[in-house]
């Protein structure tokens, strides 16, 4: 018997239109002799089934159902396509853990974990993992200019500290330019990360389950046109992504290996994707997605593409772990 899978896409954050691209790539590619698909759009305003004549059908909230020509719809498996919050900070996931659905990204104290920089690096220093150094500041606290200079250096990177996309992210030169970027990020969120410039090659590691393994991905290397990896170079073509990266085998073995250690140590699951910085062979960590793109364009399926991973195959693979 085929199983019911919802695929939520959508979200309350500045990514909603690349969630919905992602879920309907989703849509599109799973094996509909295996699944009977849902396209699941959540919004702050409604939560509804888009049908194939894209008619709205509300979900009851009480068991995340539908019904369909009056005959009720219950769910076997969700497909998160959401990034950013509700789907990618833990409330969707500690939702659907509350009612007992299978769903394909990470548990939602991991997710919201991995969304919080702030609480990321924090919780991996002292496991020994690189990461640049930084500064928090909050919504409502005075700005010491002077000591942010002090203890990041120029230039570095004012970023909303729970956003994704390259939303409310600056990289700042001058001092007299941190207000600016300061305020740019608190558009985004209440907190933000203000982190050191670190000049290196970056890249871009996919780590996923797959047939019950823990899988690294080939690496990405990330080119911008721009002054960094904004917006632009990320959805407007403004950059190269070089699959598999140009980097030496040390640095691939290196990152391949924090890549991998970082997912087991948190207790990750389904799919992730990391990024780092080289500095010399040594990858440090900026942050952890756990709901990546999901598009043909996207990261992740260039990556496991050139695994040999189809997007069948991956997507595939995202429910029977969840499944499992």
């Amino acid at each position: 018997m085929k199983k019911n899978i919802a695929i939520i896409m959508g979200g309350y954050s500045s990514e909603y239109h690349i969630s919905i691209k992602s879920g309907n790539v989703v849509y599109k590619y799973l094996d509909k002799k295996k699944y009977n698909a849902y396209r699941i759009v959540i919004t702050k305003e409604k939560w509804f089934y888009l049908d194939a004549s894209d008619n709205e059908i509300p979900i009851d909230k009480s068991d995340f159902s539908i019904k369909v020509n009056r005959d009720k719809v219950n769910f076997d498996c969700v497909f998160n396509a959401i990034h950013g919050t509700p789907g990618e900070d833990g409330l969707m996931q500690a939702y659907f853990e509350l009612l007992g659905i299978p769903q394909t990204s990470c548990n939602h104290y991991e997710a919201a974990l991995t969304f919080n920089k702030r609480d990321l690096l924090s919780t991996l220093k002292p496991y020994g993992v690189p990461c640049a150094t930084s500064y928090y500041l909050n919504k409502g606290q005075s700005v010491d200019e002077d000591a942010i200079v002090r203890k990041v250096g120029l230039p570095c990177f004012v970023k909303a500290n729970r956003a994704g996309s390259s939303y409310g992210i600056s990289k700042v030169h001058k001092k007299e330019d941190l207000n600016t970027a300061i305020a740019n990020a608190f558009k985004e969120d209440t907190q933000i990360i203000i982190e050191s410039f670190l000049d290196g090659t970056e890249v871009s590691v996919g780590v996923i389950t797959y047939r019950n393994e823990v899988t690294v991905l080939p690496a990405t290397e990330i080119i911008s046109e721009n002054d960094f990896f904004d917006f632009e170079a990320k959805y407007m073509g403004k950059s190269q992504e070089i699959t598999p990266a140009r980097i030496s085998n040390t640095q691939e073995a290196n990152v391949r290996e924090l890549a991998e250690y970082i997912y087991k140590t948190l207790g990750l699951k389904g799919y992730t994707r990391s990024e780092f910085i080289f500095i010399g062979d040594v990858p440090h960590l900026l942050e952890i997605n756990t709901t990546p793109g999901l598009t043909e364009e996207s990261l992740l399926p260039q990556q496991a593409k050139t695994a040999g991973i189809s997007l069948e195959a991956l997507f595939d693979s995202a429910i029977v772990e969840a499944l499992r």
